[in-house]
């Protein structure tokens, strides 16, 4: 490191440590003026991220990390551009209006270098340092919206798929799962998962997978369904696929798939027969017994 960029970092620091507040109230006002926000965050929310950066970043330029990885490498700096991306993702802000409000801090810190200093070389070498910690941030920030946005969609998929295949306790130890739409590998797991679980809470011995809302059955869904009632079985439950419907079941013989081991019913009312007795209990009396014990 130079001694002329020590000085900078020097120059800075005093910066940042003589003029927090006033640093961390002009970003406050500028994002709110430039409306870079995309969000409904308060200003108190505001000036508080404010405060965090701004120690952040003093703590960085006090340390001997190189100035071109004080972003990347200096893990409080680091931690701290990334949840205040992360808060932007999650109140719904745009990856432009997260980078143009990290960028904004330029101006609120630069201001406070010029009340530091008047010597026009030593504000020139400020402006460059300045550009490069804050470019990167604004990169680093650009990158983490762009992750944070991935894991949010995957999060919500996964929720949305498990709304979409609700295990449904008809009575005492009996379960159904109706499918509706296209059977693959994740919604498969996401259905085995579910079903187990209700399995083991419910001590259930009989569990009943329709799907007479599946709009098609190949050799994939299938292997999935196989899959499904062997996992079922470990559990020590038995398991039913109903729902087979006549143009599923030309589709099954023409390609040859056995599903000789498998107990398959051609309506859900079918299936709830052989449940009732299979578990040797009515289910309606099951049913009146329950409501009647709540």
């Amino acid at each position: 490191m130079s001694t002329s960029e020590t000085d900078i970092r020097n120059l800075l620091l005093e910066a940042l440590r003589d003029q927090e507040g006033q640093i961390a109230d002009r970003w406050t006002l500028l994002q709110l003026e430039q409306a870079a926000l995309g969000t409904d965050m308060s200003e108190s929310e505001l000036r508080e991220e404010a405060h965090l950066l701004i120690d952040a970043l003093t703590e960085a330029l006090a340390s001997d990390t190189p100035v071109g990885r004080l972003v990347t490498s200096h893990h409080n700096l680091r931690t701290t551009v990334t949840d205040l991306s992360l808060r932007r993702v999650r109140a719904g802000a745009t990856p432009t209006d997260t980078s143009l409000a990290v960028l904004s801090l330029k101006e609120a810190l630069l201001a406070a270098v010029q009340h530091t200093t008047r010597d026009t070389s030593e504000l020139f070498s400020a402006a460059v340092l300045v550009n490069r910690m804050l470019d990167a941030a604004g990169a680093l920030s650009f990158e983490t919206y762009v992750e944070g946005r991935e894991e949010i969609i995957q999060r919500q998929s996964r929720q949305l798929m498990e709304l979409s295949t609700p295990v449904v306790r008809l009575w005492r130890h009996v379960l159904a799962v109706p499918l509706i739409g296209t059977l693959d590998t994740a919604r498969t797991q996401i259905v085995m998962e579910s079903l187990l679980q209700a399995i083991q809470d419910d001590e259930a011995k009989i569990a009943i997978i329709d799907i007479t809302g599946v709009l098609t059955v190949d050799t994939a869904v299938a292997q999935h369904l196989m899959h499904t009632v062997n996992a079922v079985r470990l559990m020590g439950a038995d398991c039913v696929i109903s729902g087979i419907r006549p143009p599923i079941a030309q589709t099954i013989a023409q390609l040859g798939i056995d599903l000789s081991t498998i107990l398959t019913r051609a309506t859900l009312a079918d299936a709830l027969a052989d449940a009732v007795k299979l578990t040797d209990q009515p289910a309606v009396g099951l049913a009146v017994t329950e409501s009647a014990s709540r």
